[in-house]
Order: C-alpha cells, then sequence, then structure tokens
C-alpha cells in the first residue's frame, strides 16, 4: 500500500471498512482476553488495540494502511467509510450507555439511606470543586482549547473527575468478595447516585454548548425536558415496563420479543435526548435504567443483552478511543500527573471523609474512597464526546484515558492491602491439566482414590501411597459424596505450598454415599496443607455452588479433554448474575 495515498480509492472502500470493522473487532477481543489472563479489566485491552491500530502505532509503522483502513473523515472518497465507522461507534456508545444503565438498582440506594447519599453527594461536591476551580482560571494548563468558553471547559473537565465507573466497581467488589459487605453496599449505592447525577449534569453540559447541531430548544428548554425525561422514565416508563414485559414474554417469541422491545426503546430514548439538545447516549442510559430495575427482565435475557453488546459493540467503541489520538506525540507527563492528583485527591477526600461522618471506621472509609476513585468507560466516553465537540484538546483527552486506567488498576492491590479480607478461594485456581483425568477406570472409591492420587503426586512433595492413605483415612471418618453425582475426597497435607485439585470422570459412577443415593460421575480429589484451615473449606463450598444446578454435573461430565472441561464449565455453570460489562 504506497505511503501518500490517504484514503482508499472509491471501488477498495467496502474492502476498507470490512478490513477495519474485522481488525478493530479481532485485535480488541484478542487484547482483552489478554489481559483479563492478569486478572485486568477487558477493556484495558480494547484500549490498547485501538492504540495499535490507531495513529500511534500502526500510523507511524505503516501510514498508507492506516489512511487506508481509516481515512479521515471528508477526504477524497474515503470520507463516507469514516462516517460509516463514526456512526458504529455511535451506536455502539449508545448501546453500551444501555447495557450500563441495566446495572444500576435503584432499590440498593433506598436500602442504603443517608449514608450511600452523604457519600455519593460529597464525593461529587469536593472533586468537582477541587477540579472545576483550576479548570475555570487557568483552563490552557489542563489543556483546554483556545477560543473555549472557560465555564463550559470547566463544567466539563470537573464532571469528567467527579463521577465513579459502577462496573468497574461492581467487578472490584466481587474479585474481593466484598460485594454483600458494609463498605460493598455502601460503595455500589454511592456509585449509582454517581453515576446519574454525573450523566444528567453531562446532559445539561452539551446541552450548553449546542453539541448536537441548530436543532436544540434554548438551554433552559433542555435542562427541564432532559430532567423531565428522566422523571418520567424512572417512574411512569419503569412502570410501563415493569407491568408489560410479562405480557411480552407470554405473548411474544422469547427472548427475541424481549430484546427487541428493550433495544427499540433504548433507540427512541437516544432519538428523544438527541433532537432536546443532549447526547443520544444519556436517553438509552436511563431507559437502561428503567428497564435492568423490573425484576420481570429475566436474568439470561439480560445476560444475552450484556453479552451481545460487551464483546461486539463494545470493543468496536473502546478500541476506537486508541484512534482518536497520538499517544505518543500527545502524551504530557504533567498534564498526566496533574489530572491524576486532581482526580484521586478530590474523590478520596470526599467519600472517604463523607463516609468517617456517617459513622464507618477509619479503614472502611477508606476503603470507600478508593473503591469510588476507581473510573473506567464513563470518564472516557465523557472525554471522547468532550473532544469531538472540541471542548478539550488530544493531550487532556489522552490524560483522561490514562487516569481512568491507572485509577481503575491501582484500586484494587490498595483496598485489598487496606481491608485485609482475604479473596474467596475457587476450584477451577488450583486445577491443571495434568489433574484431569477424563477417564476413570476403577469403579470403586478406592480405586479412583489411587488413579487421582498418582495423577496430582508430582505436583506435591508427596508419594501416591501418602495421598491415597490420607484421602482414605478422611473418608473413613465421613462419606464426601454430594448430590447431583458429584463428590469431593479430600485431605489436608503437610509440606503443601498451595492447593491442588484434580477432576476424574467415571463414566459407570462410583459410590460415594451421597444423601440422595446417586453414583458420583464428577469426583474432585481436593489436597489442602495442614495449617491452612480456611482453604479447604472454601473450595469445597465452591465446588458445591457452581455445580448446584441438578443438570450441571452431566453436562461438565461430558468432556473429554481439559480445555473441553473448562469450556464446559465456564458456558454450563456460569454465575448467571455476573456482569459481562465488568469484565
Amino acid at each position: 500500500m504506497p505511503a501518500t495515498a490517504p484514503s482508499a480509492p472509491a471501488a477498495m472502500q467496502t474492502l476498507s471498512l470490512f478490513l477495519a470493522l474485522g481488525s478493530m473487532l479481532g485485535l480488541a477481543r484478542l487484547m482483552g482476553e489478554l489481559v483479563r489472563r492478569f486478572r485486568q479489566p477487558a477493556i484495558l485491552g480494547e484500549i490498547l488495540a485501538g492504540v495499535i491500530l490507531g495513529p500511534t502505532v500502526l500510523g507511524r509503522l505503516q501510514p498508507g494502511w492506516y489512511h487506508f483502513m481509516f481515512p479521515a473523515a471528508g477526504v477524497g472518497d474515503g470520507g463516507s467509510n469514516a462516517a460509516i465507522l463514526d456512526g458504529l461507534t455511535l451506536l455502539a456508545l449508545t448501546l453500551f450507555l444501555f447495557v450500563a444503565g441495566m446495572e444500576i438498582d435503584l432499590s440498593r440506594i433506598w436500602r442504603q439511606g443517608l449514608t450511600a447519599l452523604t457519600v455519593s453527594v460529597s464525593g461529587i461536591i469536593i472533586p468537582f470543586t477541587c477540579s472545576f476551580i483550576p479548570a475555570f482560571f487557568v483552563p490552557r494548563w489542563l489543556g483546554g482549547e483556545p477560543g473555549t468558553q472557560h465555564l463550559i471547559f470547566a463544567l466539563v473537565f470537573a464532571t469528567a473527575l467527579s463521577i465513579s465507573a459502577l462496573p468497574v466497581i461492581a467487578k472490584l467488589m466481587m474479585d474481593l468478595n466484598l460485594y454483600r459487605t458494609d463498605v460493598g453496599m455502601v460503595t455500589m449505592a454511592a456509585a449509582i447516585v454517581d453515576d446519574l447525577s454525573g450523566w444528567i449534569i453531562f446532559a445539561v453540559v452539551l446541552g450548553l454548548v449546542g453539541a448536537d447541531g441548530g436543532h436544540a430548544p434554548p438551554i433552559v428548554h433542555t435542562i427541564l425536558l432532559t430532567l423531565g425525561y428522566t422523571a418520567a422514565m424512572l417512574t411512569l416508563g419503569r412502570w410501563l415496563i415493569h407491568r408489560s414485559l410479562p405480557w411480552i414474554q407470554a405473548h411474544l417469541s422469547w427472548p427475541g420479543g424481549v430484546i427487541g422491545l428493550t433495544l427499540v426503546l433504548a433507540l427512541f430514548g437516544a432519538a428523544f435526548t438527541d433532537w432536546i439538545g443532549v447526547h443520544a447516549m444519556f436517553g438509552a442510559f436511563i431507559v437502561g435504567v428503567a428497564v435492568g430495575d423490573s425484576p420481570h427482565l429475566r436474568a439470561e435475557t439480560r445476560r444475552t443483552l450484556a453479552q451481545f453488546i460487551s464483546f461486539f459493540f463494545a470493543p468496536l467503541f473502546f478500541a476506537s478511543l486508541g484512534l482518536r489520538a497520538d499517544f505518543i506525540s500527545q502524551f504530557d507527563w504533567e498534564l498526566v500527573l496533574l489530572v491524576l492528583l486532581l482526580a484521586c485527591a478530590g474523590k478520596l477526600l470526599g467519600c472517604g471523609l463523607a463516609a468517617r461522618v456517617t459513622g464507618m471506621d477509619k479503614r472502611e472509609s477508606w476503603a470507600v474512597g478508593i473503591a469510588m476513585n476507581s473510573r473506567g468507560a464513563m470518564e472516557m466516553v465523557l472525554g471522547l464526546l468532550a473532544l469531538q465537540t472540541h471542548l478539550i484538546s488530544p493531550r487532556l483527552f489522552v490524560a483522561l484515558v490514562i487516569m481512568a486506567i491507572v485509577t481503575s488498576l491501582m484500586s484494587g492491590p490498595v483496598l485489598e492491602r487496606i481491608i485485609a479480607r482475604p479473596k474467596t478461594r475457587r476450584f477451577v485456581d488450583f486445577l491443571s491439566g495434568r489433574g484431569f483425568l477424563p477417564r476413570l477406570q476403577s469403579a470403586q472409591r478406592a480405586g479412583v482414590i489411587w488413579e487421582m492420587a498418582q495423577a496430582v503426586a508430582p505436583l506435591t512433595r508427596h508419594s501416591a501411597d501418602t495421598i491415597r492413605q490420607a484421602v482414605l483415612h478422611r473418608e473413613d471418618m465421613m462419606a464426601t459424596g454430594l448430590i447431583n453425582g458429584i463428590a469431593v475426597p479430600h485431605a489436608r497435607l503437610s509440606d503443601l505450598d498451595k492447593p491442588v485439585v484434580a477432576v476424574g470422570i467415571s463414566e459407570s459412577g462410583v459410590d460415594f454415599e451421597a444423601a440422595d443415593g446417586r453414583p458420583a460421575h464428577l469426583i474432585f480429589l481436593v489436597l489442602t496443607p495442614l495449617h491452612n484451615h480456611g482453604a479447604q473449606l472454601e473450595i469445597l463450598a465452591d465446588i458445591a455452588a457452581t455445580f448446584r444446578v441438578p443438570k450441571a454435573p452431566a453436562q461438565v461430565a461430558r468432556a473429554a479433554s481439559y480445555t473441553e472441561f473448562l469450556a464446559l464449565l465456564r458456558s454450563e455453570v456460569n454465575d448467571e448474575g455476573q456482569s459481562d460489562l465488568a469484565e
């Protein structure tokens, strides 16, 4: 591809478009899965994919290919492709915010009462004030565009640094086993109020700058219509959706009828807020809140919507962030540090002090502040919209993206040290291919334990016979058969650095004296260190919880290889309550 060609010829537009979309989606998913191996959110990898495909890497190494796949808007024949990519990005953003809205649980706000409200209000006002003052008086220091009104720029900048990232916080609470603790409940409720308040403020700011063209009504009307739309959707609209979902599920195809209706409502909501002078994504976000709050929305339908949007549209959007700026030439370390300082100081002081005032102890108060300091997708969305409307410079956009990534990455380790709450052990963390036996030969309990002991002995400092005797001794004390065809023979051993778990599949079944009288077809051998009392209980509880659905063990027992076992485990017994947005 010639390096001088700024855009594709007209006949090559289709090729250019599909190459761009395929590259964005493919590399975004690949990088997303890669960073998840290091226990990081997938959006980090998706943004890195955009950086690789954008002017930062591909634009430097292969400018011809870069301009061919991602032509500038209005340049030659490639301008239409640029418009299509922008349209798809807008659709991806709108649907992503719709699903993010579905994650908001309004009842959680009322259950937490004054504590959550105080933390949230303080967590908005203090960082907003700390960010607004320098942005208003010295906007050029913070990357404000020349000619931008100081008030508008300060409002945008302060809003971006005031809100938290609800999906990131939810994932953080689940990973650290804090979701249902006082800290987790207060933090989640406060983050919900933060999200709602932040988007309402930003919607009004966009109305102030007339971001969507000349069709918008006067700003007073925009503010009133925005507040009226929000109130109507969260009261009357929420009630109508709640009443209509059972009828739709009963008379239309399922889940297609419900999915179709919710997407139609999201698009109509986006169209309405776009018409009143507010960005389309806000309308879809409020519709998502109203739809997600209904208990009639089944978990499978919710998960289908979240997965489709999270694994197709969301990667396209986050990859597009990396295309918006050169993260090398536009990187300003002084600006990045200043933005990080303002963001962290405002949230830690605002939320931490408020939690302390409401009666939480010192350690829990700091934990709330650190968790609420987690940014992520929402700040990036605000940054992109501000960049597109020429309210901020590419330097500040890069700084906001880096701030969102850094605060998301730092919150987990810091919170884990402060709260000192051990993470729940999952049995899959201690499985390995060497400990997977797809065809157990013996039909007797002792024989099966001997087979599995031989498989895991190389993973320990013990001989197979030592392991067999320890496990059989435990079996003599009490049988380890569970219901639904599961057995968990186990033992605690000295000189064991960490737990070891093996899994064996018996086609004929083995009698482990389960309460329901059924033979075990899926057998887990669990070995834990002698002096770690909690490890064994947590792993056994996790196995029981994972296979609580009666059909799950039989489905997973079909696996012929370790890879197939992991695939079936993820697809058949995946927790329906977990959001893919948090990934």
